[in-house]
């Protein structure tokens, strides 16, 4: 008996129809923000990830030689793919770019709850526009998926940050831009580590300062109001008091979008990817319980990198279907879809031929329709009918194909009504409208 590899998950008809209720969700509120889907291969040359992450991502991903000598990686993310496909179009594109993708990714890392070798994200990306508005945009498009999802602020936090304020920070610890994405890592893994092994980290990046900078650290970090980060930003100069009111101003965005009650301000998130420049955000559950639900920033150098010549600025986020998915089974917001045809047709033996016949023209006519395959009287198909979860049966017997008319039962109220063959349609359209057929009709 040959098993699923590692990590890796089968979807059967009830798990395909949650993990397509999300699907529908992403697409349906990502167009609302008038966002363009777009797709890509999910197998790229292994050079694109090395240079967006270095040599050290190969470890993680799935990558071998093709028949072609080629050195090639299945996508453990979209982003790279993304810069590849802007920057080749970039001067025919019209600005801002607003993008997103469902897809499927792997990673060849050890599974556990919440994360697979192969899963789903949902990205949206927003390029060739550098104002926060942008920022804004992204964060309510986050929101309003996780609102239209059933989740609501009292379930989930996201938590804001910003990098370009960690380093007015640093700068003003003395920092060396050296030293910074040393720092910068201890930061971001501060949260899962003991502190003595982030002051530990921070004495190999500084050395000899890594008490000192862990307490004015843990300063930064408990930040959590507006005033207080204002104010300790105006302690270092005019490009600390400027960032400030960029803080402003995208709370006051926020609040316009209606996305205020979700958001909190969280400098312990900094994001792990050197790449990131500006706000930072991840969301999580309230109760704290699993892995981020999300996560996402500005990133307005790597277009640049990746590309070589097209620089451009860029924010985006993305949403893994995995955590996600927990998340919403554990709050009774994953909804459990009934697969069922809307119509069985039951027949005569000797009205075959009819009975496939109606279920042909029925199907044409945008309904979905089963009949039993197996030779059966009508006790045994109205039973199997029953158990296939139809709204409806249409019944041809001897009386209906000689009268040229079909009986439409009702199977969950009982009333039945007849019609002729060429205005069945247009009948199961209208009862279709009007929520079936009353009893003793």
């Amino acid at each position: 008996m040959f098993e699923t590899l590692p990590g890796f998950r089968d979807f059967p008809p009830e798990a395909c129809a949650r993990r397509n209720h999300l699907f529908r969700v992403f697409k349906t509120v990502a167009r609302a923000f008038d966002f363009q889907e777009y797709d890509a291969p999910i197998l790229e040359p292994l050079d694109l990830y090395v240079e967006k992450s270095g040599e050290e991502i190969v470890g993680q991903l799935f990558h071998f030689e093709d028949k072609g000598e080629r050195k090639v990686a299945l996508r453990p993310e979209l982003t790279p793919t993304l810069a590849r496909m802007v920057a080749s179009r970039a001067n025919s594109l019209p600005k801002p770019i607003k993008w997103f993708n469902v897809g499927e990714h792997f990673r060849y890392e050890r599974p556990q709850k919440g994360r697979g070798r192969s899963f789903y994200q949902f990205n949206a990306d927003l390029l060739g526009e550098s104002g926060i508005l942008a920022d804004a945009e992204l964060i309510a498009l986050l929101v309003a998926i996780f609102e239209t999802l059933g989740l609501n602020s009292e379930l989930f936090t996201v938590r804001l940050s910003d990098r370009t304020t960690w380093v007015h920070f640093l700068d003003s610890l003395g920092i060396s831009d050296e030293q910074r994405p040393g720092v910068l890592d201890a930061i971001d893994k501060s949260e899962r580590r003991k502190p003595e092994q982030t002051q530990e980290a921070l004495d190999k990046s500084v050395p000899g300062r890594g008490s000192e900078l862990w307490e004015r650290i843990r300063e930064i970090k408990s930040i959590d109001s507006m005033e207080t980060l204002v104010e300790q930003l105006e302690q270092c100069g005019e490009g600390g008091k400027s960032r400030g009111e960029d803080w402003s101003k995208l709370l006051a965005l926020l609040e316009a979008h209606g996305a205020m009650p979700c958001i909190k301000i969280d400098l312990s998130i900094v994001r792990g990817l050197a790449y990131y420049t500006g706000f930072v955000y991840e969301v999580f559950e309230k109760t704290g319980e699993g892995r981020a639900l999300a996560g996402g920033g500005r990133y307005d150098h790597l277009i640049k990198k990746l590309s070589g010549n097209v620089d451009m600025p860029a924010a985006g986020f993305a949403i893994g279907d995995m955590t996600l998915s927990d998340c919403l089974e554990s709050n009774g917001l994953l909804p459990t879809y009934v697969i069922a045809p809307d119509i069985f047709v039951i027949g005569g033996e000797e009205q075959g031929s009819e009975v496939l016949a109606t279920t042909s023209a029925v199907r044409k006519g945008g309904f979905s329709v089963s009949y039993s395959f197996k030779q059966a009287g009508f006790g045994k198909q109205f039973k199997e009918a029953g158990k296939s979860g139809a709204r409806y049966a249409l019944i041809i017997g001897e009386e209906e194909s000689s009268t040229g008319t079909i009986k439409v039962k009702d199977l969950r109220t009982g009333g039945e009504e007849s019609f002729k063959k060429p205005t069945l349609l247009a009948h199961l359209e209208k009862l279709d409208q009007e929520g079936g057929i009353a009893t003793g009709e």
